[in-house]
């Protein structure tokens, strides 16, 4: 155990883990907790400031101000009525932003990919709209039932003024974030923010893996396997903090089996405890509940899965029905961008150490060659016909090629020679198989 936590120590890994929370990312991959908490926020907001009108009222009657409380009322009716307008409006605007995220997710699911619909669902600017129009039609709720009948300024125990205007506030508040929200929905219905999109949190992804070691750790000998016991799914993350915590806490090395991303059925292994017994020792349950499985990838700790959806709007771009090379070519060009910034990282297994330096939890990721199979097999297999896309992926691999060590450039000439052997098998012509196998960044600029 100690020459292992030396050995990590000195590898370069991080000593401690980073505080990655999946409660957080699932809360982004929900719609309802953002609305929650606008309804919520605007409960508490209306309290706050009708009993600061009820104050106020009570300090002008305290010091017989009654003329003001008298001019108060008045004005407090007339903006009756802009609240009344106010809470029918805002149910209007509601249902005009949720018919136009149900166009945009439509649109997104039939021409780019179903995997991008989730980028609609994290969209920030979606959600705090829906917030802030909730949270505004249930303040302007609140408000109206707070007017009260009597007019007398030495008997009223409230006029909703500070809540008049802080809901006329609102509705501007609600009017800008319209715009924004129909310029950023906009933006996302383009293929080329999508993939812009996709490529940053793939690389946000790359950010909190953090550093990697090619070969994996010599793990101590002994302990058992912990399987599966929840539903059946895809692997979306682990709670990384809790794991270390655990195995420091009972001087073990716990090793990830599956991969993120893997589908996982009940009853199959996915966490191996190394260096001592699971039972009696290390608490099965706090184990468990540390893998979080669900029925869609994330971007959380997933290295591979940006290059998935890629490939994705490429195939579908490529596919007959759509015909769209120059979507085909956008997508190489993220590909490529991305496959640059690991060609000099090692990629394989990545160590998490304890506060000490010692290695306590073992993850492998994506390899090298995984990651360019990933990224082109596919649409290599759906590009000879289209030579737009064979110049774009000869470039891409040209490039690469130079990018990458010695060690890695195999599975790179293993592509270069399978895509012309393709061409030639769909190029008929040897003119057109020449110009079909041109390097060209632009694909044909």
């Amino acid at each position: 155990m100690g020459n292992l936590g030396q050995a990590g120590a000195h590898s370069g890994v991080r000593r401690r883990p980073r505080a990655l929370s999946p409660l957080r990312e699932h809360l982004r991959d929900t719609f309802w907790f953002t609305p929650a908490l606008g309804l919520v926020g605007a409960l508490v907001l209306a309290v706050g400031v009708l009993a600061l009108d009820g104050l106020l009222i009570e300090a002008l009657q305290g010091d017989g101000d009654y003329d003001t409380v008298a001019e108060l009322i008045d004005l407090a009716d007339d903006a009756k009525t802009i609240i009344t307008t106010v809470g029918s409006a805002m149910l209007t605007f509601i249902g005009v932003v949720f018919s136009i995220s149900l166009v945009a997710l439509q649109m997104a699911s039939g021409q780019f990919s179903p995997r991008v619909v989730r980028l609609y669902v994290r969209s920030r600017i979606t959600k705090c709209t829906f917030a802030v129009f909730l949270a505004t039609f249930l303040y302007a709720l609140l408000v109206q039932a707070s007017y009260q009948g009597d007019a007398d300024p030495r008997t009223v125990e409230t006029v909703p003024l500070i809540s008049s205007v802080t809901c006329v506030l609102m509705v501007l508040v609600s009017l800008g974030l319209f715009v924004v929200y129909v310029n950023s929905t906009i933006r996302l219905m383009r293929v080329s923010h999508v993939i812009d999109r996709i490529t940053r949190e793939s690389f946000r992804a790359l950010e909190r893996i953090g550093t990697v070691e090619d070969e994996p750790p010599a793990l101590p000998e002994g302990g058992s396997e912990i399987v599966h016991g929840g539903r059946a799914g895809v692997l979306r993350d682990v709670n990384i903090a809790r794991l270390v915590r655990v195995a420091r806490r009972h001087r073990v090395v716990v090793r990830l089996i599956p991969r993120i991303g893997d589908f996982v059925v009940p009853g199959t292994p996915v966490l191996a405890v190394h260096g001592g017994t699971v039972k009696g020792a290390v608490p099965l349950r706090a184990l468990r509940s540390s893998v979080s499985v669900g029925v869609e990838r994330t971007f959380h700790q997933d290295l591979g899965f940006g290059l998935r959806q890629l490939s994705d709007i490429a195939l579908r771009a490529l596919s007959p029905a759509v015909n769209d090379p120059t979507t085909a070519v956008q997508c190489l060009d993220r590909i490529v961008q991305t496959l640059a910034a690991v060609a000099g990282r090692p990629l394989g297994a990545l160590r998490h150490c304890d506060r000490r330096g010692e290695v306590r939890l073992v993850q492998e990721l994506p390899g090298w060659t995984d990651l360019v199979d990933l990224g082109f097999t596919e649409i290599r297999g759906c590009a000879p016909a289209a030579p737009q896309v064979t110049r774009r992926l000869m470039a891409a691999l040209d490039d690469l090629w130079w990018l990458a060590p010695e060690g890695r450039r195999e599975p790179l000439e293993r592509h270069r020679t399978l895509l012309r052997q393709a061409v030639e098998r769909a190029v008929p012509e040897p003119a057109d198989r020449a110009f079909s196998l041109v390097p060209d960044r632009q694909g044909i600029g």
